[in-house]
């Protein structure tokens, strides 16, 4: 062997099988393999005139050939091709080579170099084992690929002589070639949030609203985000894959898992305040509601106790203006309609199968109904109403109020929908109206009041965290027409305060006689009261009435600044009342809950649901046939 061991390889791969050995068959013809022994014949007796060996002393000796290294397999040992081999060899490293552009040649080219350290690879690993990887001539070792190699030689063979077994165990271990790991050239590419992939995009595909909407949200900088089913922007602009990480914990679903331990020591429906993943925790509402904040959508309207309702309700419930649907539609009416039911079965039809009927309740002609999302539904605890008359005669259920009150995960909501005294002058009738239904609007019954310490006994409003009043209170403003008409054609561009510098509500308000604790938001839409029915012209009767802002929607709230306001206008276009609807779009604040509260186990009106939807399917199938015979028809003209 020369000192550089180049040739030690050559040497050993054209040794002769000893007797006993396996043969291993080669796929190359036989012309190239007598080639191949004739030059390794000629290399061998070159070398023993040429190279010899000095040893301590200085003497020259002749060249004694070494031993083959090339370990003897056993009889029995089963014989394996090279064709077998270099598969086996290729599809073991494939993951490897792949990436690695020095290794992506042609098929042809792969095949040679893995028959060459086939039959070279294991004589050169063997011949080097009395010698360590660092002895190797520096022409080699700055060599990338024998240095690459040589980094990843196994544990056994960085071992000296001395420490390395008996060769006749180590006969039965096969030779094992390990590739160098593959290094890439450069950082990888920025990964853009507009990717697409098949894998991460599973949960979305199960169910299209479940969405990562913390990045979204803190991206818009608190801005509401509504998760409307339908709307499809916000698919788009997805980038995070967390929500479908998250989703995929469920192996059946994309809802979160639920232990054992949890199903054993909680009922949702009556809870126990021990454990965490409450059912109502800050877990399950910042995966609903990431800003929590839930949108809240306020209507009142005196329908004047028509038997008529307007042909369609789009523009009282989803008006063109608003970008998103509301989580919760509360509608309070005075003087309603005769026909209750069909009242309520109009409203599903208008807003459709993704909002069910939670709760109705009623007092003579005042109606109060809250509907809200399907998939939120299990969130919101038992309702429970209550009703308050203010005539002398309480079976005349004409004036008065009707309150609703749930608690929405940790978050209790009170609505009340009221009819005052009417009447120009009657101020104070209409405060002890007020007065008289704080005191006694009994709620809540059985809910848990979530803040006791702040509540009295006295005001039902101060035992909810959020409570909306609305309704048709009769206050007026304190001018005649005359002068109030005026000052409406001298205002400009919505602005209403000098308007509302004479109105009686504003000022008792200021005084502290009437909704304590209560706000407003900014008035910019005309007086809803009193118009003719039909247009856009005040009373033209003989009483001449003086345009007034009876409707209002006023808000109350624990913590302050819980309430946000989005939207505060009147409903013009509906026009079948002497009143026009006034609506409100708020931002409620949400708190996580316990399992305390108990909860409504998702009751809604089925049958209520179920006809609003075939109506809106019917109307749907009506319109179409419409515009196909429209599509149809022909006019023939003579000219």
């Amino acid at each position: 062997m020369t000192e550089n061991g180049e040739d030690s390889s050559l040497h050993q791969s054209c040794e002769t099988p000893a007797k006993g050995d396996s043969v291993v068959n080669d796929s190359r013809p036989l012309k190239t393999l007598l080639v191949d022994a004739k030059t390794c014949k000629e290399h061998n007796d070159a070398l023993k005139l040429s190279q010899i060996a000095r040893n301590t002393e200085g003497e020259i000796i002749p060249y004694q050939p070494r031993p083959p290294s090339l370990p003897r397999l056993s009889k029995g040992s089963k014989s394996v091709s090279l064709e077998e081999t270099v598969r086996t060899r290729r599809l073991r490293n494939s993951q490897e080579s792949l990436s690695d552009p020095a290794e992506n040649g042609s098929s042809t080219d792969s095949l040679k170099e893995d028959q060459a350290v086939v039959l070279s690879g294991a004589a050169t690993l063997r011949n080097d084992q009395d010698s360590t990887v660092g002895r190797l001539p520096a022409a080699t070792t700055e060599s990338p690929v024998f240095r690459d190699r040589g980094s990843s030689l196994s544990e056994y063979e960085r071992r000296p002589h001395s420490q390395q077994s008996d060769p006749t165990d180590h006969r039965l271990r096969p030779t094992k070639l390990r590739l160098s790991p593959v290094q890439r050239s450069g950082p990888l590419p920025a990964l853009e949030r507009s990717f697409a992939s098949a894998t991460l995009r599973a949960a979305n595909r199960i169910d299209r609203d479940c969405l990562d909407y913390v990045v979204l949200a803190k991206e818009k900088l608190g801005e509401r985000l509504h998760r409307n089913l339908s709307d499809s922007r916000l698919l788009e602009n997805m980038g995070s894959d967390s929500a479908s990480v998250n989703s995929m914990r469920s192996t059946y679903s994309v809802l979160s898992p639920i232990r054992p331990q949890d199903v054993r020591n909680r009922s949702f429906l009556e809870g126990s305040v021990l454990g965490n993943g409450a059912l109502l925790g800050a877990e399950e509402l910042d995966r609903y509601f990431p800003d929590r904040r839930v949108g809240i959508y306020v209507a009142t309207w005196n329908m004047q106790g028509e038997k008529g309702l307007p042909a369609n309700l789009d523009d009282l419930l989803l008006p063109t203006d608003s970008e998103f649907a509301q989580d919760f539609y509360i509608i309070g009416v005075q003087e309603g309609c005769p026909d209750r039911r069909e009242w309520e079965i109009r409203l599903q039809e208008t807003l459709g199968p993704y909002y069910v009927m939670l709760y109705a309740a009623s007092h003579g002609v005042l109606y109060l109904t809250v509907f809200v999302r399907r998939d939120l539904i299990w969130f919101c605890s038992e309702v429970e109403h209550a009703t308050v008359t203010t005539r002398i005669i309480s079976q005349i259920k004409t004036k008065g109020a009707v309150g609703i009150g749930f608690t929405f995960f940790g978050t209790s909501f009170l609505f009340i929908t009221s009819h005052f005294t009417s009447g120009d002058a009657k101020v104070y009738e209409r405060i002890l109206d007020y007065n008289k239904i704080v005191e006694a609007l009994a709620l809540p019954k059985g809910l848990p009041d979530t803040n006791p310490y702040r509540s009295t006994a006295s005001d039902v409003t101060t035992r909810f965290d959020q409570v909306f009043w609305f309704g048709d209170f009769n206050f007026r403003l304190s001018k005649d027409r005359v002068d109030v008409e005026s000052i409406m054609n001298q205002t400009a561009d919505g602005d209403m305060g000098p308007l509302l510098e004479h109105d009686q509500l504003s000022k008792e308000m200021k005084d502290g006689s009437i909704f304590k604790g209560f706000q407003e938001a900014q008035i910019n839409f005309p007086p809803t009261y009193k118009f003719d029915i039909g247009c856009d012209i005040y009373d033209t009767t003989s009483k001449q009435r003086t345009p007034s802002y009876t409707d209002r929607i006023l808000f109350r709230n624990r913590q302050a600044d819980d309430i946000k306001v989005v939207k505060y206008s009147s409903c013009s276009n509906i026009k079948t009342s002497d009143h026009r609807p006034v609506v409100g779009v708020f931002q409620v604040k949400l708190r996580p809950g316990r399992d305390n509260i108990p909860l409504g186990a998702g009751q809604f009106d089925r049958s209520l649901y179920l006809e609003g939807i075939r109506r809106r399917i019917t109307r749907e199938l009506k319109r179409r046939e419409a515009m196909k015979n429209q599509g149809s028809s022909t006019i023939c003209t003579i000219s």
